[in-house]
């Protein structure tokens, strides 16, 4: 796993780049959880979205947010990290100029950020939110959202309660022109622990192939 070095708004950013032999490949990059609470690029779930995009022919960037492993600068309440996010994806865009499509996705607190992302970066075309923490970050900026994508989350997410998840995406449902897929694991928590975390990422997997192959956004 190649280990990079890129610039952002804060000095260093710290990430693992995946490319693809084809220079067309799509791109993606996921988005670690709330770095106060331990999230790092090398999450568990994190960690696993990134390889099943690579397995799917995806070239994949997952980095550390500011102030997180050797990335420099300090936590500064999302604002900061989603600029880390804008410069990890110009960084992954710089070196793949030729890729059809640009997803993001984001666990938790990097699902909040990404799609955040999605609201400034026209080209994304997809985007897969794991566990979004509805009941703690404002998600009205989604008004409209830009792209069709996959929001999962666990039936006993005790973190991010599903009914505020619920209630995110049937909101996003009454936007014309996307589509918002929803999956939820049963008996899962906001982590997938075992043997959630495989099927969760078999959800996403099957989710992302199918959208490959359909031409709509």
């Amino acid at each position: 796993m190649p280990e990079v070095i890129f610039p952002g708004p804060e000095g260093r950013l710290e990430g693992r780049y995946h490319p693809q032999k084809e220079k067309d490949a799509p791109i993606a990059i996921v988005l670690h959880p709330h770095p106060q609470f331990g999230g790092t690029m090398n999450n568990k779930v994190v960690y696993n979205l990134h390889y099943a995009f690579y397995n799917m022919g995806f070239t994949v960037l997952r980095f550390n947010f500011r102030g997180v492993g050797r990335s420099q600068g300090e936590y500064d309440q999302g604002v900061g990290e989603l600029s880390d996010a804008a410069s990890a994806l110009d960084y992954l865009q710089s070196m793949n100029n030729n890729s059809k499509h640009c997803w993001v996705a984001g666990f938790s607190f990097g699902a909040w950020i990404g799609m955040q992302l999605l609201m400034r970066r026209p080209e994304i075309t997809g985007f897969v939110s794991v566990s979004p923490p509805a009941n703690m970050y404002d998600f009205s900026f989604l008004a409209p959202c830009p792209a069709s994508g996959l929001v999962i989350n666990g039936t006993a997410d005790r973190v991010a309660p599903p009914a505020d998840t619920t209630a995110l995406v049937n909101k996003l449902h009454e936007q014309k022109g996307i589509t918002i897929t929803h999956q939820e694991i049963e008996g899962s928590g906001h982590f997938f622990e075992e043997p959630h975390l495989d099927t969760m990422i078999g959800n996403v997997s099957d989710y992302v192939k199918r959208r490959l192959t359909e031409n709509s956004r």
